[in-house]
Formats: structure tokens, sequence, C-alpha cells
């Protein structure tokens, strides 16, 4: 099996375009929709976000065309990091590194 992970969704803020060692480097959130029915047959969203990752070219393509709201299709592969808050506390992070990105609706 292969870590692959394909989302649809639409963008939660505008990119965070940064560089890190000479490579730029652009964060979004996505926010994917799934619905259910609960005990009472009434229809339930549950809306989950997802931080999104993207390196070189793909993260110029984010700088220079997506936006908040936006439609986007992502294919690339899930990692997960942790690192210590300014009060010592263990965080941790899950995140979607881009291998290609789609752009969809208007």
């Amino acid at each position: 099996m292969k870590n692959r992970v394909q989302l649809i969704g639409h963008v939660g803020q505008e990119p965070e375009v940064k560089l890190v060692n000479g490579k730029k480097v652009a964060t979004i959130t996505i926010a994917t929709n799934d619905f259910y029915f609960n005990d009472k047959k009434e229809k339930v969203e549950q809306t989950e976000w997802h931080r999104v990752s993207a390196w070189g070219k793909t993260a110029e393509i984010i700088e220079k065309y997506v936006i908040k709201g936006k439609e986007v299709a992502v294919e690339g592969k899930l990692t997960h990091k942790s690192y210590e808050d300014k009060d010592g506390n263990k965080r941790y992070i899950t995140e979607i590194h881009v291998n290609e990105l789609l752009l969809l609706g208007k």
C-alpha cells in the first residue's frame, strides 16, 4: 500500500507562502464536507479541516491562483510531525504534502 491522499474541498484562508532554504512553500487549509442521518432521521453535515502544504512550482501556482473559498483537488501524502509549544507542551500536526493540484470551479 502507498501513503496516498486525495481531497476535494474549499480553501479556508488565503495561502501562507514562505521561503524555506531557498524554496517556496505554500500552506493552506481545505474544508471537506460530509453528512449522515442521525437517529431522528435528520441530516447532519460535518466539516473536516485539513492542513495542506506544497513546495516549489506547486507552491508558486497556489500563491498566484488560489484564494480563500476556491474549490481545489489535491493529491499527496499524509505526514505527521510534532513540536513543543512555548509552554513546553508537545503538539502534533498532521498535514498533506501535495504532489498534484487541480484548480476547480471559477
